[in-house]
């Protein structure tokens, strides 16, 4: 079976479901595509950095427990 990749099929209007899973598989095909061109967006890879910066700077700080005394 040959593979043709970004190649938009055309099928006919007839609703088998040959042509109802290959309208699928392009529409999820454009969907993805769509993704991995905002994924790739440095605003986007920097969020992590952005939110671990935030979570450390907004911890409460710990609690020191007092000490006990040793009785010697």
């Amino acid at each position: 079976m040959a593979r043709h990749k970004n190649i938009t099929w055309n099928l006919d209007d007839s609703p088998n479901w040959n042509n109802i899973l290959a309208a699928l598989l392009m529409d999820i095909r454009d969907e993805l595509k769509a993704l991995n061109g905002r994924l790739s967006c440095s605003a986007f890879i920097a969020i992590p950095r952005k939110l671990d910066a935030i979570a450390r700077n907004t911890e409460k700080p710990k609690k020191k427990k007092p000490q006990l005394k040793k009785v010697a």
